[in-house]
């Protein structure tokens, strides 16, 4: 009887491992999707509040999971700001005022450029994979796709603004369709969700992404992608705050 016993404990452990790698690989596989080794893109920002609506044009470079770049195009008063994200710095230029600034580790909380995305959600993007335990809990069918759910919850001493983050993601496409953020109580603060699907070079993606925080009644952001190219020749060196200057 102890011997069935220590045996069915030991493939429970072994199935959740597995499980925990198999989430762990599915939240990298939709990063290696929306980011490639690497890309430009051009996307519209739209800030939706009670009172009045904002577009925001722009443009963007990443390489790898370490590297990011936004230029601001429009509109005319915020026109050739950009933001820098080197590993898990991040960097602000201010051509109005001629001033770099570095933007720290406290204000990582802080709405980006006045949307409903943080500084975080731009700097950690790419750390879902790394920064957080993952498990797979469930499935659910959203706009037709069958979907896995993911629960992300931090690593001890991870450097993250959210306490735990749910993932819902197309099972055979990788798509990231839903993703809810909760803040350390384990509460629901934001919701974003993703939708329109196009070709975009050589693979499909959701263009449209929509976040909403659920305690500001009227208010939401709309993301919506107008083109991405993928594997561009970018070297490490285009992202420096030397080339923020000269970018646009």
């Amino acid at each position: 009887m102890k011997i069935f016993v220590l045996v069915f404990l030991t493939l429970t452990v072994v199935q959740l491992q597995i499980a925990a790698q198999d989430a762990k690989q599915i939240i990298q596989n939709v990063l290696d999707l929306q980011n490639g080794k690497s890309n430009q893109a051009e996307m519209e920002m739209t800030l939706v509040r009670p009172k009045y609506t904002r577009s925001i044009s722009m443009k963007s470079w990443s390489l790898g999971m370490d590297y990011f770049m936004i230029y601001i195009a429009e509109p005319d008063r915020d026109k050739g700001q950009v933001f820098l994200k080197r590993s898990n710095d991040m960097w602000n230029w201010m051509p109005n005022i001629s001033r770099m600034i570095k933007i720290p580790p406290s204000m990582m909380a802080q709405n980006w450029m006045g949307s409903d995305f943080t500084n975080d959600d731009l700097v950690k993007m790419n750390s879902l994979v790394e920064d957080y335990e993952h498990k797979l809990t469930g499935e659910e069918t959203i706009e037709g796709y069958p979907c896995h759910i993911i629960e992300l919850i931090p690593k001890p001493h991870s450097a993250v603004v959210w306490g735990k983050i749910m993932v819902w993601v197309a099972k055979d496409e990788y798509y990231q369709l839903r993703v809810e953020y909760y803040d350390e109580d384990f509460d629901l603060i934001n919701k974003m969700e993703a939708s329109d699907v196009k070709q975009f070079d050589d693979r499909k993606l959701p263009s449209r992404l929509v976040m909403t925080p659920l305690n500001k009644k009227g208010q939401q952001t709309i993301m919506n992608y107008k083109s991405i190219s993928f594997s561009v020749d970018l070297p490490e060196s285009f992202f420096s705050q030397q080339n923020m200057k000269r970018i646009k």
